[in-house]
């Protein structure tokens, strides 16, 4: 069964979140526990967490349907010290608010190297930084979003995200979003018949299917290996329909959220 929903608004409160899906239909939903634009946001009170957790109970939606996004300031790959710093500790809030809410997972980008160090020690500093993380939380699991590899961002190709994983510890609690503008972006043909399947085969042998725990479910305004992250509304992409087409009739996206 697919699971297919939005990233909802969390701007009246996380328990704000389960209605907002519900009103549009929503099988899975995805959403900001915090101010995605600030290093610091107030917490999240216990009578907010539990309105949410029974909210989420009411409407049906279980945690492995729905896949939180951590702030777009965390950087967890940073050559920086004060700012690596400053995204752990954020980063490690992240969890907490999503062990607090209930919810199994936290979407994040890997991070960027900013043209300061090379590629295998950023990738490294990110895997410390998951490490770190997990080392401190229990429950919830670091789920690394494929990027279009805009700028100095890692995460572009299936052997990025695969470097981290490998340097994770606990690898149960370790997944991935594909992001499918950023996917095409990034070099990976999702457009054609033969690209789609050659894209999930490689996928799967470099990191392995059962790593695969949601999908961002975009079309592109740019072209096939653009590294241009601009996303387009569904079918009026360089995508296009039968994508999605292809996608929704795909078994291998069955029980996981398919976030739009």
């Amino acid at each position: 069964m697919k699971y297919i929903g939005a990233h909802v608004s969390a701007g009246s409160g996380v328990a704000q979140t389960p209605i907002n899906a519900n009103s549009i239909g929503a099988k899975a939903f995805a959403l900001f526990t915090r101010n995605p634009s600030r290093w610091k946001s107030k917490p999240i009170s216990d009578a907010e967490a539990d309105l949410f957790k029974q909210r989420c109970h009411d409407f049906g939606y279980a945690p492995q349907h729905i896949l939180p996004h951590d702030s777009f300031l965390i950087n967890l790959g940073s050559p920086d010290k004060d700012k690596l710093a400053q995204s752990r500790e954020a980063f490690l809030d992240e969890f907490n608010r999503c062990s607090q809410l209930g919810l199994t997972m936290l979407n994040f980008h890997p991070g960027s190297h900013l043209n300061l160090v090379d590629i295998d020690t950023c990738l490294a500093t990110i895997a410390e930084s998951i490490n770190i993380t997990l080392d401190a939380t229990q429950g919830v699991k670091a789920v690394i979003e494929s990027t279009a590899g805009q700028g100095s961002n890692l995460g572009r190709t299936f052997e990025e995200i695969k470097a981290i994983i490998d340097k994770v510890e606990d690898k149960s609690r370790v997944g991935v979003c594909v992001d499918t503008c950023h996917a095409l972006a990034a070099g990976y043909d999702l457009a054609t018949a033969d690209g789609y399947e050659a894209t999930w085969n490689e996928f799967d042998r470099i990191i392995g299917l059962n790593y695969l725990c949601g999908i961002h479910l975009n079309d592109s305004k740019k072209g096939l290996n653009s590294r241009v992250d601009r996303h387009a509304p569904l079918g009026q992409g360089e995508l296009g329909s039968s994508f999605f087409t292809m996608l929704v009739n795909d078994p291998r996206m069955d029980d996981i959220p398919i976030i739009l």
